[in-house]
């Protein structure tokens, strides 16, 4: 098999490699002191500790809401499911009411929770880091809950489905 090199300073070769591996679709959402939510997708989504119950997500540090959560106290990650395609490219979009006519509840902190997501992360900010051109951001779980919906992935710059092996 041959494989396509780069070098470093080659950043869509780059960001072709890492097109290769498959992530789950999540939307996070807060809502800041003025009260109007916010939300993005986010495919660096990861657990880190089951006790405490930690989890994290990265955000370009160029992003308009990179203040927004870097002061929050809550914010949720919703997992998406497979037929919530539109929900993910609407949230990757900028400028517009993301959440204009959407179905949600509240959760923690008021944090957004999207409705028919295949999971539901609510969490309490815990850490921030540096991560390069991305901060890195740590959630602690204050609650969850999942259905058994497949889940949409990201991979080689298009949406799939997730099935058992």
């Amino acid at each position: 098999m041959a494989y396509d090199e780069g070098i470093l300073t080659d950043s869509q070769m780059l960001r072709s490699a890492y097109g290769s591996y498959g992530t789950g679709v999540t939307v996070v959402t807060t809502v800041p002191a003025d009260g109007s939510p916010v939300g993005l997708t986010v495919n660096s989504f990861s657990s880190v500790s089951l006790d405490p119950p930690l989890v994290l997500w990265c955000l370009d540090k160029s992003a308009n809401s990179l203040q927004i959560f870097e002061q929050t106290s809550h914010f949720a990650i919703n997992v998406l499911a497979h037929d919530q395609v539109d929900l993910s490219n609407t949230f990757a979009s900028s400028g517009e009411d993301k959440f204009s006519g959407l179905d949600y509840t509240t959760g923690a902190g008021d944090a957004p929770l999207l409705a028919g997501s295949v999971a539901q992360f609510e969490c309490e900010s815990w850490a921030t880091y540096d991560g390069g051109d991305h901060i890195i951001l740590v959630g602690k779980i204050v609650a969850y809950r999942r259905n058994n919906a497949p889940g949409l992935l990201y991979i080689g710059g298009q949406y799939a489905r997730s099935t058992p092996a």
